[in-house]
């Protein structure tokens, strides 16, 4: 297929508010192209403003890699200038992932290495298959991780343990990621998407909007001092008083009733 012809990322959505992304580049070990990239901000941009879409999953096509990272051959070709450009681009679809305001849960199908587990750390949830490998492994290249990994790791996992596996470049194994903190759940490949729909489901049949304002006060909250980071909380807290959805949670617990949550 002619390389401009060639879809890199493909969005399904189901009826009952939950979006799947699929890297679809196998062939390359879904490394991060230009074209890719490009696909990639597209379909963040269309997601985040979906108010029908309350949980999003998004995974590697293939059984071998979630997304080897940047794309090295395209990268050889590329000037210096060019190569910050490069850096530039995945550093800010890296953050438009985590700026998604819907829960959005990373399922590696397989290796997440460099800019792949970069945009894994971007995610609220990480599930591991057994067969999964993950490191940020670019010392090894003469390089740092540049898509936010010096940043989002150490937040994650801690920075003394983060500094040993970026200085040492070291390949984890899921079992070994999943113990250290770096996914929440390793299951065989077989039952990966699996698992993430049933987390996805889970989350889905609870407000919407209050997802969203939990997502912003944890992940706003922890940047800051403890008072702060209340005050944060209780503004998102606010933000649901005068929600319809707020109104129908009361109506159906009185009435022992599952509650039907439109996103209002």
């Amino acid at each position: 297929m002619n390389e401009m012809l060639k879809k890199y990322v493909f969005l399904e959505k189901s009826t009952d508010g939950i979006a799947m992304i699929t890297i679809n580049r196998p062939e390359a070990a879904n490394a991060l192209s230009r074209k890719l990239l490009e696909e990639l901000n597209i379909c963040f941009n269309q997601l985040k403003n979906d108010s029908g879409v309350r949980v999003i999953i998004i995974t590697g096509a293939g059984d071998k890699a979630f997304c080897a990272g940047a794309d090295l051959k395209e990268r050889k070709g590329m000037n210096d200038y060019e190569v910050k450009q490069n850096v530039r681009l995945i550093s800010s679809t890296v953050s438009e992932l985590e700026a998604i305001p819907q829960p959005v849960i990373a399922a590696l199908n397989g290796v997440a290495f460099g800019g792949g587990l970069e945009l894994a750390l971007a995610c609220d949830i990480r599930i591991g298959a057994l067969e999964a490998q993950v490191g940020l492994t670019e010392t090894s290249l003469a390089i740092i991780p540049g898509a936010g990994g010096t940043q989002r790791l150490p937040r994650l996992i801690g920075r003394g343990k983060a500094k040993e596996l970026i200085y040492t470049a070291r390949r984890l194994s899921a079992k070994e990621a999943e113990s250290i903190g770096i996914l929440e759940y390793v299951v065989p490949q077989t039952q990966l998407l699996e698992k993430a729909l049933e987390l996805a489901c889970a989350m889905a049949k609870n407000a919407p909007l209050a997802l969203i304002q939990a997502k912003a006060a944890i992940n706003k909250g922890v940047e800051v001092d403890l008072a702060t980071g209340l005050k944060i909380e209780e503004l998102a807290y606010n933000a649901l008083i005068p929600t319809k959805d707020r109104m129908e949670g009361l109506n159906a617990f009185a009435e022992k009733r599952p509650p039907q949550y439109k996103g209002q």
